[in-house]
């Protein structure tokens, strides 16, 4: 798999790869690239299969599969450690590369997803979900979480945040997002793998995400032993995007202690 990507910043520049989520692209990250990057550290953004300007290939995409791509893009590009971030499948994409490559992952920044393994009624409905994307195409799908994917009042008061959000929803092929839900049915239970994580790790959340509540994010920072949590005011379930300036001052505080 050959993923399209952006690799910024300097070449000498501590690296870190950041990892959107569904069903989003490289774009996402504007606002924390503009800033890693001019504090120093070499960010590399790319396109998951199936999302953005990456192939697509029907079918299923486990997050196995996910996290090997990006472990290959990284050796393609003689990265041997990386801070690895990732916003809710995103997140879980990180936490995949830490359980198959753990000598790649120098530390973690898990925004706004969960640990836990899908339910069976989780993974109905993702099956399902991906069924009608291919059917009915993504808007539908769009329009209906648009509110949840951003805190509602953030949907009518940065109407520039949510234009951008809708138009990456909708761009997304749907066989590439069906593709992803059909593997995320079968996500594992990653909590045994963080409960021994020796690295260090942010968790983030946005302080009205109702798909993963700050209650879930306090559960996660309690799993992790060296973990740090901010809440971020004021945002949803894409703090990077509502909030960039807090979402951002946290991230790099946490960069500048590793």
């Amino acid at each position: 798999m050959t993923l399209v990507f952006d690799d910024l910043g300097p070449r000498t520049g501590a690296p870190v790869i950041l990892i959107h989520g569904h069903p989003f692209n490289r774009s996402m990250w504007a606002p924390q690239t503009a800033a890693l990057t001019a504090a120093g550290y070499r960010v590399i953004t790319p396109d998951l299969r199936g999302y953005g300007d990456s192939p697509v290939l029907p079918g299923k995409a486990l997050l196995a599969d996910l996290a090997d791509d990006l472990a290959a893009l990284l050796a393609g590009l003689g990265i041997e450690q990386v801070v690895v971030g990732g916003v809710s499948m995103g997140g879980q994409i990180a936490m995949e590369m830490r359980l198959r490559h753990p000598g790649l992952v120098r530390a973690l920044v898990l925004s706004d997803t969960s640990p836990a393994p899908e339910t069976e009624a989780g993974a109905k409905l993702r099956r399902e979900t991906a069924e009608r994307l291919i059917v009915e195409g993504m808007r539908p799908y769009a329009e209906e979480v648009i509110d949840k994917m951003l805190a509602p009042y953030n949907v009518t008061g940065m109407p520039e945040a949510a234009a951008r959000v809708m138009a990456m929803m909708c761009a997304t092929d749907p066989e590439g997002a069906a593709a992803a839900q059909r593997g995320r049915a079968e996500r594992p239970d990653y909590r045994p793998l963080l409960a021994g994580a020796a690295e260090p790790c942010l968790v983030l959340v946005g302080a009205d995400d109702v798909y993963t509540p700050v209650s879930q994010a306090q559960a996660l920072h309690a799993l992790l032993p060296h973990s740090v949590l901010t809440v971020v005011e004021g945002a949803g379930h894409l703090p990077g995007v509502e909030r960039p300036e807090a979402f951002n001052r946290a991230l790099l505080d946490f960069l500048a202690g590793l």
